[in-house]
């Protein structure tokens, strides 16, 4: 009778019970960690909502969901072996995330941790801890991204310059603003409570000029609904604004905080971020825009690239039935079930006779002599 000596062992783990359930499906393997069927279906569900809150018609959602559900286990692929790398190179991102969160807390206005967190898990759908580490990954990404790639990719001043003289006519503007705002209202207070307030906007003012970012300043204490984007205002042209504002930030250089403006309901205060004046841009004041425009198309198949490499150097399988749209090419992926595996079988015949070649091991020849080292074991 042949003897299985595995097959008790998986029996003992219930695997081949006819009443195993299966409570979580694995849908990939890399480097050790997993992949699950949830997580797939949760980014899925994302989709859909992305869909409505964009308010795509609904003849459209499912063909736009498909179209991109197929590259969400790429995604998290690509997410995965980021982050691993970032653990290899001991990035540490942790202040990143700890100042990230604050700053969330700041502007939700909720100083009570236990219903800061409670509002993070009704906002996300995750527990305060998946969002932390969810928030901790996209930032290990990104400095993966940037230190392994994107430091590795350049544009010229010859090359934007080039572009600039090629292109002339992308760069003709209408005489335009671009501005940021903090407002804080001063509606429903008493003269004492209205005083602090036109203080704190005289302040902001002063640490802006000192040179504070006036983006965080507005997300900090502004209270309009651009406090969310840094106080970022769309461009304007001359004539779009109230004349009493114009009056204000017209005349005023790029990169300028103006006096504070007083409005019935409260103080507005603004930054002068650019002013685009008519005609043709100056090459200095666009070699930015430029850069990024070339830098861009650059980045996106190095970046690929550098992912192709990582899955050529990573253990990876993925069931079948899911698939890798950035697989390496010539890279097996295979699936390997340990529950599919058959067990291997062994006589007692068998067994006696390879403690027999053990035992005979002893009377082999010395290397290099004739001499023959006999075993008193008796077989």
């Amino acid at each position: 009778m042949k003897l299985p000596i595995f097959g008790l062992l998986l029996l003992g783990a219930g695997l081949y019970a006819a009443d195993v359930k299966v409570m979580e499906q694995i849908v990939a393997k890399v480097n050790g960690e997993i992949i699950t069927r949830t997580e797939i279906d949760r980014m899925t569900k994302g989709l859909y909502d992305a869909a409505r809150e964009q308010k795509v018609p609904a003849g459209d959602v499912e063909r736009m969901v498909q179209e991109r559900a197929k590259d969400l286990l790429r995604e998290k692929i690509d997410q995965m072996l980021l982050v691993q790398k970032g653990k290899e190179l001991n990035i540490n991102v942790d202040p990143d995330v700890t100042k990230q969160i604050a700053r969330i807390q700041q502007g939700t206005k909720i100083a009570d941790q236990e219903k800061f967190q409670q509002f993070v898990k009704e906002q996300t759908g995750m527990s305060f801890e998946d969002y932390k580490a969810e928030t901790k990954n996209q930032f290990l990404t990104r400095r993966v991204i940037g230190q392994e790639v994107s430091s590795k990719v350049s544009v010229s001043r010859a090359e934007a310059q080039k572009y600039y003289d090629e292109h002339k006519a992308e760069f003709q503007r209408e005489e335009r603003v671009f501005l940021r705002e903090i407002f804080l209202g001063t509606d429903g207070k008493d003269a004492k409570a209205q005083e602090a307030v036109e203080k704190k906007a005289k302040d902001l003012v002063s640490r802006a000029r000192r040179g504070e970012k006036f983006g965080d300043l507005a997300r900090e204490n502004s209270e309009s609904e651009p406090a969310q984007n840094e106080g970022e205002l769309p461009p304007y042209k001359k004539g779009e604004l109230l004349k009493a504002v114009e009056d204000v930030i017209w005349p005023a250089p790029r990169n300028t905080a103006v006096d504070p403006i007083k409005r019935p309901n409260g103080w507005l205060l603004l930054f002068v971020e650019e002013h685009h004046q008519a005609g043709l841009a100056d090459f200095e004041e666009v070699q930015g825009e430029i850069t990024n425009k070339l830098y861009t198309p650059r980045m996106e198949p190095a970046i690929r690239a550098y992912l192709t490499q990582l899955r050529q150097e990573a253990f990876l399988e993925i069931r079948e039935g899911f698939t890798d749209t950035g697989a390496a090419p010539g890279k097996s992926t295979k699936w390997t079930d340990p529950a599919q595996l058959k067990p291997e079988t062994i006589t007692k015949e068998e067994v006696a006779m390879q403690v027999r070649k053990k035992r005979l091991l002893w009377a082999v020849p010395v290397p290099g002599t004739a001499v023959k080292v006999k075993s008193t074991s008796k077989s």
